[in-house]
């Protein structure tokens, strides 16, 4: 039997096979590898994140990685200087306390808001005040509006200042030369999901586009110093739209709130690497565009001539601020089967629980038939368990037609039992009623001024254990 000759010049060792570009599927959101393409993440739940990617080369998970020399050796902490992330005052003292002091020269932040809230109009008079307090040219480039659109809104706000410039841009690029040409201190881009990378997969908007265009901003923003602000959309659920590393890309994530129909704006801060990230913001917006507000509380209050049964006010805290709000309820007439239990500003689920309370710990008040109308006044919107008091003096107050006293404050989270429980901030809460006026306050047992060390100038403060108790000290300060 003869052998098969091998041959002439056939490799002695077998060689590696090149391995081709194979497709392969990664979460935009979270990371995740799936090992087909699916509608949704099934690590993080998100829909439409999942997309096509190319990987090249081995698929070997222990890889060595060389080492090189980097592009700017450590040193010691305390030698390097903090003066480039000092921040600079904007003009605009309310954003200026979100913010911690201002924008930091190389700083990214992340505005998101629902259309129509007034984004554009803040960002137009930081860009405004920019201009003609820092010294440097401002960049506003809008990729939804036409520069004369972005004009007509600046002339009513009175922003023509010479060194803010105005461009209407789609394309990343574009945006580059327009800094590369004004060389500006401020750039507002509004808005992020309206510009594309040239080379970057999917369509402007997506996730990829945005992750992209995002990145290269950062980047740059970096590289040249600029403080930068982008404009971002938010979903139906009111989260930032677009993949969830957007947030983790920037430095500072603000949310603009407010409800269109009250001229109460607020900007909350989520993530600030700069500052305290539970700052909030005041603003006022007016036919000649948004002011800042310095104290709001008087926005939350109705001044009556006299008394008025179903009032009570309670003072929230909205981040590290702490704001004078005045609670209304409405007893409706006695209806058959299930009453209405309607509110505006408040948080449905915890004025039913009050509602249920009331009825089981008090003998005088019937609720449990009778529709109940529960609000809060100017606009602002108050969820936290310290409302709960003032809540149920004013559903006690209008039940029974006693109006409690104008210069009394109600402060502290109610209980299934009817106990008055602890709630946070007590001395800074007495401290603003105090400065508007108020002379007496409710509060929790143990937040009195014996257990805080601190009494406000001119008011006295009653500690109360439940519910009763509460009505009782409110009748009694009325009678004074």
């Amino acid at each position: 039997m003869t052998s098969r000759a091998t041959p002439r010049g056939a490799a002695t060792r077998a060689r590696p096979a090149t391995r081709e570009a194979r497709p392969a599927y990664e979460c935009d959101a979270c990371g995740h590898q799936p090992p087909k393409w699916v509608g949704r993440c099934p690590e993080c739940g998100e829909w439409g994140s999942v997309v096509e990617s190319t990987v090249t080369g081995p698929t070997v998970s222990g890889r060595v990685v060389s080492s090189r020399a980097p592009a700017e050796p450590a040193r010691p902490i305390a030698t390097i200087s903090a003066a480039p992330a000092k921040a600079r005052p904007t003009g605009v003292p309310e954003l200026d306390r979100v913010l911690g002091g201002g924008l930091v020269p190389g700083a990214v932040v992340l505005l998101a808001g629902e259309p129509g809230v007034g984004k554009s109009t803040l960002l137009l008079d930081v860009a405004q005040q920019w201009a003609v307090g820092a010294g440097s040219p401002s960049l506003v480039v809008s990729g939804e509006e036409s520069v004369s659109q972005v004009r007509l809104r600046a002339e009513r706000m009175g922003t023509l200042h010479e060194q803010l410039y105005l461009a209407a841009e789609s394309d990343l690029g574009a945006v580059l030369g327009h800094l590369d040409a004004v060389k500006p201190g401020l750039l507002v881009l509004d808005s992020v999901q309206t510009i594309s990378m040239p080379g970057a997969e999917g369509v402007p908007g997506g996730v990829t586009q945005v992750r992209a265009v995002t990145a290269a901003l950062v980047a740059v923003a970096k590289e040249r110093g600029i403080a930068t602000v982008l404009v971002g959309h938010v979903t139906k659920d009111g989260q930032v739209a677009g993949p969830r590393v957007l947030e983790h890309l920037v430095d500072v994530v603000l949310h603009f709130e407010g409800d269109k129909h009250s001229s109460l704006r607020m900007v909350r801060g989520v993530k600030n690497r700069f500052g305290a990230a539970d700052e909030v913001g005041c603003f006022e917006m007016h036919e000649g565009g948004i002011s800042s507000l310095a104290d709001p509380s008087g926005l939350f209050l109705t001044r009556y001539s006299e008394p008025v049964p179903g009032t009570c006010i309670t003072v929230s805290m909205e981040g590290r601020r702490a704001l004078v709000t005045e609670v209304q309820a409405l007893i409706g007439a006695t209806v058959a089967g299930s009453p209405r239990r309607t509110v505006s500003g408040l948080d449905g689920a915890r004025l039913a629980m009050v509602l249920a309370v009331l009825q089981r710990r008090t003998e005088r008040l019937t609720l449990h038939d009778r529709e109940v109308f529960a609000a809060t006044v100017g606009g602002i919107r108050v969820v936290e368990p310290a409302a709960d008091l003032a809540v149920a003096l004013a559903v006690a107050s209008g039940g029974l037609n006693l109006a409690l006293a104008p210069h009394l404050v109600a402060i502290g989270e109610v209980g299934l039992t009817g106990e008055v429980r602890r709630v946070g901030a007590v001395p800074r809460r007495l401290a603003e009623a105090a400065r508007l006026g108020f002379r007496v306050a409710l509060v929790p047992q143990g937040c009195g001024p014996e257990s805080t060390g601190v009494t406000p100038e001119g008011m006295r403060v009653m500690e109360v254990t439940d519910v009763r108790s509460a009505l009782q000290c409110a009748a009694r300060a009325s009678a004074e």
